[in-house]
């Protein structure tokens, strides 16, 4: 055999491979990084426990255990790491965040790093949206945390709606007819995109749903995390199916 070989070898990660560090008590965001995966990139995961009660100390607790993941996930010849995790990542502010990604880079011996909160804000950059409106499952403490890093970032919050929801398994139990009502409830006319924070939500089955019925950008935190993985990556395709986003 000549050249690649009469075998295709695609669904090994022959164009991309993803590192995900990802919290041990969900399940929901592999599944969705799978069905938008286009051929020829794969994803490998870490996991990294988090506290039974999703509250601000809880979910600072994911930062700090992301480092020695991807440390981990490092012995694969990976393309780029992500933390996989929204609160986790905006729980201390932008500052915050960014020195988690060096701290993973770092940690990773050099790997491409990001996270879900760096994600969706290049997302919202990439979309061309300042006024956002919000839905996520958080507690009000973790809500006002967020509102707070999407103030210091610049974008001005037209409403915002929170759940309420403390255990991690309850987050990503609700059914997607319940996400969808709640994410046309939390818009607002003037928004120029509907965020919708967590990679516990289910959410990617509903996003050119919702985008139809609202005419404007869905952003999500697992849509976005996979579509900044694939830019760090150097993978351009525009995906069809899950979103105006990847068209960028």
């Amino acid at each position: 055999m000549n050249g690649k070989g009469i075998f295709n070898e695609d669904m090994y990660g022959s164009r991309a491979k993803i590192g995900l560090v990802y919290i041990a008590s969900s399940w929901v965001m592999e599944p969705e990084f799978y069905e938008m995966s286009p051929n020829g990139v794969i994803t490998c995961t870490s996991r990294v426990a988090l506290p039974d009660d999703v509250s601000a100390d809880s979910v600072a607790e994911v930062g700090r255990r992301a480092v020695d993941a991807a440390a981990v996930l490092a012995e694969a010849p990976l393309d780029v790491i992500t933390l996989g995790c929204t609160s986790g990542s905006f729980i201390k502010g932008a500052g915050y965040d960014r020195q988690l990604i060096e701290n993973m880079k770092k940690a990773s011996g050099g790997i491409p790093c990001s996270t879900t909160s760096s994600a969706f804000i290049r997302a919202l950059e990439a979309i061309g949206a300042k006024k956002i409106a919000v839905l996520t499952p958080y507690v009000e403490e973790v809500n006002d945390k967020a509102k707070s890093f999407l103030n210091d970032m610049g974008y001005e919050v037209t409403n915002f709606i929170g759940m309420g929801l403390i255990k991690d398994h309850d987050i990503d139990n609700v059914p997607l007819e319940k996400v969808y009502e709640l994410a046309k409830k939390a818009n607002t006319d003037d928004a120029d995109a509907l965020f919708i924070a967590c990679t516990g939500l289910k959410t990617i089955p509903i996003i050119e749903a919702l985008e139809k019925e609202l005419e404007k950008p869905v952003i999500t935190a697992i849509q976005a995390t996979f579509w900044d993985c694939l830019r760090i990556a150097g993978v351009e395709d525009k995906i069809k199916g899950y979103g105006v986003l990847f068209d960028y």
